[in-house]
């Protein structure tokens, strides 16, 4: 807890009004980052006891501003278990928004389709998680000040938000696919064996992010919304070589309206947040 309050209060020197809204922006949607309005730009590397991203195109940065009027703080890159973190480290931001009074997480994220009716440049909606591939984020001793020792996972990602998101979504892009989202350690990309087996197990995409940050949101109490940019199809199904440089490319296509549905979310959420308070 020492080193957490240590961050949350270094962070608190710098940032003047803290929002309630936190997005972690995904691979292909740094860009939002410059919509954000009112910055207040946090290098990673400045703050103490934070990691640094290594992945090529995530920025490294905390951007707290504005988006279309709605007070954010977005994470402009990510942490990945095979970065060489730990599951602790890779969610390590989680636990500082708590601390710093978030309670609605956007999750987003690029990866591979394996549901056969998508198409590249798809966004789904999660609705569900497999993990099964790497360490629980919560292993070792409980951090009781964010959560109890065991906790229900019915509703990871909360059912009321992604109700407000679907007409979002099907406004904007024409379709909107709900789905499954399935967690691998990566950094290689899934065999084709291994996304059969995924589909057998209900899997509509899968990908190397997102589910540890939800796990640690949901223990924390953190509510979660995840969107997924489906960037190529997985491993098998076009017969094509899989590339980090061809996962950028198509999300840079997808991006204006990636960026759209989220820019509309938040105010949404603000919004209905809002209106319980």
């Amino acid at each position: 807890m020492d080193k957490f309050l240590e961050t949350v209060n270094y962070i608190k020197q710098q940032v003047n009004n803290l929002p309630k809204i936190a997005i972690i922006l995904g691979s292909g949607l740094g860009t939002l980052a410059d919509d954000i309005e009112n910055q207040t730009v946090i290098p990673y590397k400045d703050i103490p006891n934070f990691p640094i991203s290594t992945v090529k195109g995530h920025k490294g940065e905390l951007i707290f501003g504005t988006l279309n009027n709605v007070p954010i703080v977005a994470m402009n890159g990510r942490f990945h278990y095979y970065e060489g973190y730990d599951l602790k480290e890779v969610t390590y931001p989680i636990r500082v928004f708590k601390l710093l009074g978030i309670e609605t997480l956007i999750l987003t994220n690029a990866a591979g389709g394996i549901n056969l009716n998508y198409q590249k440049g798809d966004l789904m909606i999660i609705e569900d998680q497999l993990s099964f591939f790497a360490e629980s984020v919560l292993r070792g001793p409980n951090l009781d000040e964010f959560g109890e020792r065991f906790i229900d996972m019915s509703n990871v990602y909360t059912k009321e938000y992604i109700e407000i998101l679907k007409p979002i979504v099907t406004k904007i892009t024409g379709k909107c696919n709900i789905g499954v989202y399935a967690y691998m350690k990566g950094p290689t990309y899934e065999t084709p064996a291994e996304i059969r087996a995924l589909r057998t197990l209900g899997a509509d995409a899968v990908g190397m992010s997102t589910v540890p940050e939800a796990v640690v949101a949901k223990h924390s109490g953190i509510k979660c919304i995840g969107i997924t940019c489906i960037t190529n199809m997985a491993a098998g199904i076009l017969n094509e070589i899989l590339t980090h440089e061809d996962v950028k490319e198509t999300a840079l296509k997808v991006e204006k309206n990636f960026k759209s549905v989220i820019k509309e979310l938040v105010v949404k959420l603000n919004e209905q947040e809002s209106s319980h308070s």
